[in-house]
């Protein structure tokens, strides 16, 4: 039986990903997009590492606390098969969160768009995989 509290996170993750989804599908008219965009995958990004902490301690592992151990956790036992790219999220994340230019923004944008959507999206698959 999985634990509740991972399935109520895993919903909540859904929602996240099908919201970053809604505006990556919408033409850039103004630089707004990219704002929304960048928001968007923020909070999936923060749902997805909670979420994979919630299955990691649903295993029996408790020692990950921060995204960069429950990262590596994740990897060693098989939830995610791409650490690199979690890895970049994370460096991506932090920029997001420290520092703001439109240059800045622009290229995040299109690693969301082009590279993180894809990983962010498949974690779905491999975390129900795992239960």
């Amino acid at each position: 039986m999985v634990n509740q509290k991972v399935k109520e996170k895993l919903d909540t993750y859904r929602k996240a990903i099908s919201r970053l989804e809604d505006i990556l599908n919408e033409e850039i008219s103004n630089d707004y997009i990219y704002d929304a965009v960048i928001r968007r995958f923020e909070f999936t990004y923060e749902v997805a590492w909670k979420l994979m902490k919630l299955t990691l301690e649903y295993k029996g592992i408790v020692e990950a606390r921060s995204p960069r151990d429950v990262f590596r956790e994740a990897f060693a036992v098989g939830i995610i098969k791409n650490g690199d790219v979690w890895f970049k999220m994370l460096t991506d994340r932090n920029l997001t969160s420290h520092t703001y230019d439109q240059e800045t923004a622009i290229a995040i944008y299109h690693r969301i768009k082009d590279d993180y959507f894809e990983t962010l999206n498949l974690l779905i698959e491999q975390i129900e995989r795992s239960l």
